[in-house]
């Protein structure tokens, strides 16, 4: 692929980054940004060949130092509030410009990369990156360009800024702490500065598309992950923040994965808008999650696992640096990965919540009002590590299981799912993939074989064969009984210590769910908030 540097020092100097020559590295192959890596001592391989990282002070995403430029463009399409909140565009300059400067003064390493597979609905980013591992990173984690895509960069849909060894001014830059990141639309540039965490670069990113997929090519964007079976065809997309299971489930034998984190469903089919997969690495073994567990070979990057001095073998188990280790790599390193990221349009849909009460059914049943109540809801417990000052799981409800990477209103997301499902017919599930007999500290996690079980019963429609029981509490069907799933796990009130304990548990839940409805969509369509959950006692 032809490196064309006068492309990229012509965006490059238009943002007044001025490194001189010799210094922009552009498109490397991973051989020879792991090389640099290594000789700039950024990381160290692991026995597997993974190059092995430390992100330093940052080991998770910092939403509070997350911020959207305030611009004419865009300032009536973005939901602001606390997750999209605005910048000014004066600290958003003062930023950028120091971050140039700062930029300018050691080597540069640039990668051409693609979001979204699909090339109807792609978009063209230049990755900008001080250190060759994160430029690494990027390399993986996008789609590569075809030839044909090159000229496309002559003006970047955007331009990514990765500073992650300059320190921001909380008060010269806006950003109330020493990192910053920050989206301007109308500029259409990222700025990541102070924070080595790349999955910051990833999410940015991905912010992006879910404004620009849904306001300019009217499709949906997904925090979800997609597979898809090789004999029929059918695809089948898993919703879910962070630690819920979405890598887990979506990367199995007998399955092609399309992507394991971020999609859009067009009218015309599902496609990842990645290249490749940032997946958990916390207590992952070669028993429970094989693909994923080979998949951390040479270009591959692990964040912040430690290793064996003499040996080089990553320890999955040690948490002391962080729980949110992290492990990035090409889409290619799972085996049964469907390469080119499309797919036809899902005929499943599967919600991923991660419940800390331990209350709801390990899988269940929705109708469409009922699906759109938990879209709009998305119910589920932040796991340990993957944001800053979470050590333990916390309930919480995030719109759209992905809000905080979500600009705008969460309706709009959820007219076009309604869209989708309405024109497909997709059966829709809810999986809770987190506790049973008790709460978080009293009760279990619910099996990994148990839930695969489940979600393999849902995919090929055996599920529905023993028939369901209503919930009326939850407003859900739940089936009856699923091969190789015990009976009892399937009602949870069978399972807790005692019955009244569980109906206590559950209906606290139950008026969590009402009191976040209401607040959150008052003028919501009566079916749809009649469809959720209702404490009975």
């Amino acid at each position: 692929m032809a490196k064309n540097p006068q492309q990229v020092h012509a965006v490059l100097e238009a943002l007044g980054i001025t490194p001189g020559e010799g210094k922009v590295h552009i498109d490397l192959c991973a051989a020879e940004l792991v090389e640099r890596a290594l000789q700039r001592g950024e990381g160290r391989l692991s026995s597997t060949g993974s190059l092995v990282v430390e992100t330093g002070e940052y080991t998770g995403r910092s939403p509070k130092c997350r911020f959207i430029v305030d611009t004419p463009d865009v300032h009536e399409r973005i939901a602001w509030g606390g997750v999209n909140r605005p910048i000014d565009r004066a600290h958003y300059e003062a930023l950028r410009d120091d971050v140039c400067a700062y930029l300018s003064q050691g080597d540069l390493h640039v990668m051409r990369g693609i979001a979204g597979a699909d090339r109807r609905h792609s978009r063209a980013y230049l990755v900008v990156a001080e250190r060759a591992t994160q430029a690494l990173f990027a390399r993986q984690m996008l789609v590569r360009p075809h030839k044909g895509d090159l000229e496309r960069f002559d003006s970047p849909d955007f331009t990514v800024l990765a500073a992650p060894g300059f320190v921001c001014d909380p008060e010269r830059h806006g950003t109330g702490m020493n990192a910053g990141v920050l989206i301007n639309f109308e500029e259409r540039v990222i700025v990541v500065a102070g924070t080595g965490y790349s999955g910051e670069i990833k999410k940015s990113i991905f912010s992006t598309m879910n404004y620009l997929l849904p306001v300019e090519d009217g499709v949906l964007s997904m925090h979800c992950s997609a597979n898809r079976d090789p004999r029929t065809r059918e695809t089948a997309v898993f919703f879910g923040l962070s630690g819920t299971g979405k890598t887990t489930l979506s990367a199995v034998d007998g399955r092609q994965l399309i992507g394991d984190d971020e999609h859009g469903w067009s009218d015309e089919c599902v496609f990842n808008i990645e290249g490749g997969c940032y997946a958990k690495c916390i207590d992952l073994s070669e028993e429970s999650e094989p693909l994923i567990f080979k998949a951390i070979r040479f270009g591959s990057v692990t964040e912040n696992v430690l290793l064996d001095p003499d040996t080089r073998i990553a320890d999955y188990a040690d948490s002391s640096i962080t729980e949110n280790t992290r492990v990035a790599y090409p889409v290619g390193h799972i085996a049964s990965a469907k390469l080119d990221g499309v797919g036809q349009p899902p005929s499943v849909v599967v919600f991923l919540t991660a419940d800390a009460f331990g209350v709801l059914p390990p899988i269940a049943r929705l109708m469409p009002e009922s699906a759109m109540y938990h879209f709009l809801t998305g119910f589920t417990a932040k796991v340990a590590g993957t944001e800053q000052g979470i050590v333990e799981p916390q309930p919480t409800f995030s719109a759209l299981f992905g809000e905080p990477f979500m600009p705008l209103d969460p309706m709009e997301y959820a007219r076009l799912l309604e869209q989708r499902i309405t024109a497909t017919g997709a059966r829709v599930y809810l999986v809770n993939t987190g506790w049973t007999g008790g709460g978080y500290g009293t009760g279990h996690r619910i099996s990994l074989p148990h839930t695969r079980a489940l979600v393999h019963a849902a995919l090929a429609g055996s599920i529905d064969e023993a028939g369901y029981r209503r919930d009326e509490r939850f407003n859900m069907d739940v089936p009856v009984a699923c091969e190789d799933v015990p009976a009892e796990l399937l009602d949870p009130r069978l399972v807790w210590p005692s019955p009244e304990e569980y109906d206590e548990a559950a209906d606290r839940l139950a008026r969590l769910f009402e009191e976040n409805f209401a607040k959150r969509y008052p003028n919501a369509d009566a079916a749809i908030s009649a469809a959720g959950p209702h404490p009975l006692g």
